[in-house]
């Protein structure tokens, strides 16, 4: 007789991990500022907010491709024709805005994954929560982020 209940281990440690964090994890939880900076508990957090961020994009992305080869219909007027390719390379510039997103999405997962996010890649400081929960793929701290949008201006103004 073979037994067909499964546990947790039987699944695979991707299963080990949803399973853990969704028991430590309350649906209503926020981060806060008396809590040890980038815990498990804020590190699931930011993690499902990126996930759930790239899942809508690739959606959007989908439901884009469907509506853009579902209207490719000849329009003999020309200013329809010129406001319809208009659209078009509208939704294109978004989609490919929204394709980068996406790689600077993965990129957080992989800082979460690898123990470096939250932390600004420019003086190594803890990015503030706020920030990173208004921006969830914040490199540098809001100071780090000014100071180099000055230099960029500057340099622009070239």
């Amino acid at each position: 007789m073979t037994d067909k209940t499964s546990t947790v281990s039987d699944q695979g440690p991707e299963k080990d991990i949803a399973m853990k964090a969704e028991s430590f994890l309350p649906s209503d939880y926020q981060p806060a500022e008396d809590e040890p900076f980038m815990n498990e508990r804020q590190l699931e957090y930011f993690r499902r907010k990126l996930e759930a961020w790239k899942a809508d994009i690739l959606a959007d992305s989908r439901d884009t491709i469907e509506t853009l080869q579902g209207s490719t219909r000849s329009i003999p007027d020309v200013a329809d024709r010129a406001s319809e390719e208009t659209d078009r390379a509208l939704e294109l510039r978004t989609r490919d805005r929204q394709r980068k997103l996406v790689a600077k999405i993965d990129s957080a997962l992989r800082r979460i994954e690898e123990g470096e996010y939250g932390y600004c890649e420019v003086t190594g400081e803890p990015i503030s929560l706020k920030r990173l929960d208004a921006r969830p793929i914040a490199t540098m701290s809001l100071e780090a982020q000014e100071r180099h949008e000055r230099r960029e201006k500057v340099h622009r103004d070239d």
